[in-house]
């Protein structure tokens, strides 16, 4: 694949930083391959432990790690409680003791260990104390700890003025997001049930009986009121279970207010992520009353399947998930436009693993089946194509970064342009590839991959950070003008 030269590569890499450390809640022996819970033992022998020698290892332990953590000792307390059970009840403990029996049962995990990738650009909320030609942009990564475990992690870059570019400093105790009550959503359960293909009385009772917006409180008492004569039937808790499953899936998390971007982790919160939450493919978009809402797409993973799931927020610092459905929705890699085109709510999607096409949101919240816009088709992409994060209005129309996949499994970066009404006609691509992996980039952890979940436009340049090799992060910029003239008209191939 050879190409002219029309991405700059800038002089800024991100790595993986082994010091950005959480704290996770730790139970010897379920780590183990053969489970054996040694907590009640651990216990025991704290207990052994007088105040004397309680006091002094608590002052060790803080001195160790205070530093490192937003309200360690809030932690601990927390994950006292989680083990607490296994207490006596007739021992009444200190405060002290309480806290250094948390203490045990916690450990560091360090988020970036393994590798630190996928990374996708938005403007940031706050473009305060800027200088001229300057815009502040958040950037979403996947960062991969022990046990390939992924999760989101941010930074900030200041873009401009010109092909300029330097982070604001990622440095501080991270924290990750508090889980509060979500306001779950009638349509989910509704889409849901049926990609789960269930209609029956008790799934049409509670969704009858729920409002379009609902606790768990609500849920909970909806639930509580089913009619002896649904709950007398065989497949009614099966149902149930079901409907349990699917709003479980839904949930929110915040932060303080005074936590900076840079700090904030989203770790995962329900089984279904247990494993990681991949490439966010974060996009902004700004509604008809002017505000801005960020929307991101994410893969979730507990081992053995994935979903889809769909983050939103207004500020980076509380986030509402929830899952993606429909047919579209079973495979990695969607990518949501930032607007509504024709009244119709769009994504970008590769449904079947090898084509990128593009869905549409139909009335029952279900992603529908893909229209195939790219098919592989060229020696570098033969075994797949997908997406480089949501299309980009320009003028010409919407640009979309896409990768191909060929030998070797060597992944590169191409683009194609979309039409800006009718997105589901290719108007123009770029006949060769944009950005591919040079002789630094192709080693890491995942070798051959240039791979990029979003970038953007500022000052008449597109801005592209991108994982290479899933060992460090690059960022090139594109003068859009000159990439949007470089397009071949679809019908000239």
């Amino acid at each position: 694949m050879t190409s002219p030269q029309y991405a700059t590569r800038l002089d800024l890499t991100m790595a993986p930083d082994d010091r950005r450390v959480v704290i996770k809640l730790f139970v010897p022996g379920e780590d183990a391959q053969l489970v054996q819970n040694r907590a009640s033992g651990l216990i025991e022998r704290i207990l052994q432990l007088d105040e004397d020698q309680i006091g002094r290892q608590l002052e060790e332990v803080l001195a160790r790690f205070a530093g490192r953590h937003h309200d360690l000792t809030g932690v601990f307390a927390h994950h006292y409680e989680l083990v607490s059970h296994r207490v006596p009840a007739e021992i009444e403990l200190s405060p002290a003791a309480r806290t250094l029996i948390g203490a045990y049962f916690s450990h560091e995990f360090s988020v970036e260990a393994a590798a630190l990738c996928n990374p996708s650009m938005v403007a940031h909320p706050d473009q305060t104390d800027l200088g001229a030609g300057e815009l502040r942009a958040a950037i979403s990564l996947r960062q991969i700890g022990e046990g390939h475990i992924s999760s989101i992690g941010f930074a900030t870059a200041i873009l401009g003025p010109g092909p300029m570019i330097r982070l604001e400093d990622r440095g501080g105790p991270l924290m990750i997001g508090q889980r509060t009550g979500a306001k779950h959503q009638l349509e989910q359960l509704a889409a849901g049930l049926a990609d789960a293909e269930i209609d029956n009385e008790a799934s049409a009772y509670v969704l009858s009986a729920l409002p379009d917006r609902y606790d768990d409180e609500e849920f909970e008492d909806v639930l509580g009121h089913l009619p002896g004569e649904l709950l007398s039937r065989p497949t009614t808790q099966d149902t149930l279970e079901v409907i349990r499953k699917i709003v479980s899936t839904d949930y929110a998390v915040t932060f303080p207010c005074t936590v900076p971007l840079d700090q904030r982790i989203l770790w995962p919160a329900t089984p279904a992520e247990s494993n990681g939450m991949e490439d966010a493919r974060f996009v902004q978009e700004v509604e008809p009353d002017g505000r801005v809402v960020y929307h991101a797409t994410y893969t979730a993973y507990d081992g053995r399947q994935i979903g889809g799931r769909r983050i939103t927020t207004r500020d980076l610092r509380h986030f509402e998930v929830t899952a993606l459905h429909g047919p579209a929705a079973r495979n990695k890699g969607m990518a949501l436009f930032p607007r509504p085109v024709g009244g119709r709510r769009l994504a970008l999607c590769r449904s079947d693993g090898e084509t990128l096409g593009l869905t549409v949101l139909d009335e029952q919240n279900r992603w529908q089946p893909a229209e195939p816009l790219l098919v592989p088709h060229r020696g570098w992409d033969l075994i797949q194509v997908g997406n480089c994060g949501s299309p980009v209005e320009t003028d010409a129309g919407w640009l979309v970064l896409t990768h191909g996949v060929g030998p070797m499994r060597r992944y590169a970066i191409g683009a194609m342009l979309l039409d800006l009404d009718h997105p589901e006609r290719v108007i123009a691509d770029l006949p060769h590839g944009l950005l591919e992996p040079d002789e630094e980039e192709r080693e890491g952890y995942v070798p051959n991959v240039l791979y990029s979940c979003g970038g953007m436009v500022h000052d008449g340049l597109f801005w592209l950070p991108y994982g290479a090799s899933d060992v460090r992060v690059g960022f090139a910029c594109i003068e859009l003008g000159r990439l949007l003239d470089a397009m071949v008209p679809i019908h000239q191939h």
